[in-house]
């Protein structure tokens, strides 16, 4: 199982910002999988996440309305678009997976201790 994520940068407050997560090893579909986001000297945090079998989504009160995950099964990717980003949405993004646990897709989000499949992280600095 690997996942590759890309599409972080540099990018100025207000702007916006689209990551991808490209999955290999198994079929998405039976699987949770969310973004994560660990900023210096924090936690690393459930950001927003995707259920399983359409099982819905879940996202982190400070994104909410303001970044939109998205899935495409077929290509085994799913997608974060951040708009309206500030300050406060630097960290380094990471992807991350599960075994196709029957988990709701708030349990998944809020215990990324529980995920043992991990992509590398990219790297988002809003700054002016």
């Amino acid at each position: 199982v690997q996942l590759q994520a890309s599409g972080g940068g540099l990018v100025q407050p207000g702007g916006s910002l689209r990551l991808s997560c490209t999955v290999y090893g198994f079929t998405l579909e039976n699987h949770n999988i969310g973004w994560f986001r660990q900023a210096p000297g924090k936690e690393r945090e459930g950001v927003s996440c995707s259920g399983r079998y359409d099982g819905g989504t879940y996202y982190e009160d400070s994104v909410e309305g303001r970044f939109t995950i998205s899935r495409d099964n077929a290509k085994n990717t799913v997608y974060l678009q951040m708009d309206h980003l500030n300050a406060e949405d630097t960290a380094v993004y990471y992807c991350a997976t599960d075994d196709a646990l029957p988990l709701a897709v708030s349990t998944f989000c809020l215990n990324p201790h529980l995920l043992p499949h991990w992509g590398g992280g990219t790297q988002v600095t809003v700054s002016s």
